[in-house]
Order: structure tokens, then C-alpha cells, then sequence
């Protein structure tokens, strides 16, 4: 068991928001929701800079200036 002090008004809110009843639902909820958002942007990054290797990014890039000029 952890004990920690936790800001009562934004348990209340997540506990409304999230439709859980217990405080320990809501941590867990909130704690799982950050690490899964988490991770997500660590993907994201990692694609990016694949594609960054491959040459997509600076393609992409020039491609979007071609379409800039040609309006």
C-alpha cells in the first residue's frame, strides 16, 4: 500500500469524468492514461525519425512547398 497526498478537487473531477467510484480506480485509471500516452508519443517519435532516415520527411516537406507555390 502507497499512501500520498493527492489534490482533492482533480480526484473529484477525474472520479466525475471518468464515471469510477473509487479513488483508488481513478488513480489507477489516471496513471494507466499517462504511461499508454506515453508510450504512444515514444512510437510516434520513433516512426518519425525512421522516416526521417529514409528521406519520407524531407520529401514530404518538399513536396508540401510545390503545393504551396502552385496556389
Amino acid at each position: 500500500m502507497t499512501q500520498i497526498d493527492i489534490d482533492d478537487d482533480a480526484l473529484e473531477r477525474a472520479m466525475a469524468l471518468a464515471h469510477v467510484r473509487t479513488k483508488k480506480e481513478a488513480v489507477n485509471l489516471a496513471l494507466n492514461f499517462y504511461a499508454e500516452q506515453q508510450e504512444r508519443a515514444a512510437r510516434i517519435s520513433r516512426h518519425f525519425e525512421r522516416a526521417r532516415e529514409w528521406g519520407a520527411v524531407e520529401d514530404a516537406e518538399r513536396l508540401h512547398r510545390a503545393e504551396k507555390r502552385n496556389r
